[in-house]
């Protein structure tokens, strides 16, 4: 059975402890030459769409998506040893990924609305890098809405792992949006209720599979073989 899973990040795998918002608000400073007097909304949109109403929200012009990246890029390194020190890896996650990677016909991945470097970050703070095959995840620099970025880390699993064309793909995430962006996708999806959506929230999000959270690697590694099987 082949499958590719595409992780979330913020508030799947991790908890950030607030840096998210910050890198975003030093970000904006950097440009804007000011603090932003609007903070960042997130809930699952792709950082393009992040930045982008920040600027619309505190009545500036956006900048070139260039130098917003790197300026994006810039303030996650900066923050690197912050995220360490006071976020962590969500219960279950090291366990659920260390068991998804050692699946001989599977390609485990991120669909994050970070940009790259920022996953790579976040997912590194906690020693998470070396059980995800990041160079085929999608990312939030891929595409303005996240949905877009399924068919990103599906052919990238084509072109650099040799996945089939109808591999089937399950995401993993915490908002409406992954779920969102699964059924538009007819991806498969498990939605976990980790974040600051509720296990009801998700459901009428359209999620048929939705978990309190990744602590039970058994339940969940179970779940993911029931997608692999169709």
């Amino acid at each position: 059975m082949e499958l590719i899973v595409l992780w979330d990040i913020d508030h799947t795998l991790i908890d950030n402890a607030g840096v998210s918002k910050e890198i975003y608000a030093a970000a904006f400073t950097a440009l804007a030459g000011a603090a932003p007097t609007k903070p960042a909304r997130t809930e699952g949109r792709t950082d393009r769409l992040i930045m982008r109403d920040m600027f619309q929200r505190n009545g500036l012009a956006e900048p070139d998506w260039t130098a917003v990246e790197t300026a994006l890029a810039d303030a996650g390194e900066e923050r690197l040893h912050d995220l360490s020190r006071r976020g962590t890896a969500l219960p279950g996650v090291p366990g659920i990924l260390k068991e998804v990677s050692e699946q001989g016909r599977w390609v485990s991945s991120v669909l994050t609305g970070n940009i790259a470097a920022n996953a790579r970050v976040k997912v590194s703070a906690f020693g998470l890098d070396p059980l995800l095959d990041l160079s085929v995840g999608a990312y939030g620099a891929d595409s303005l809405q996240r949905s877009g970025l399924v068919a990103v880390a599906r052919e990238r699993a084509q072109r650099l792992r040799g996945a089939r064309p109808d591999v089937p793909v399950v995401l993993v995430g915490d908002t409406p949006r992954d779920v969102e962006a699964a059924l538009a996708t007819r991806s498969g999806i498990i939605a976990v209720a980790s974040g600051v959506h509720s296990a009801e929230a998700l459901a009428a999000a359209g999620a048929r599979v939705v978990l309190a959270n990744l602590e039970n690697t058994i339940h969940v590694l179970g779940a993911l073989e029931a997608f692999a099987a169709h």
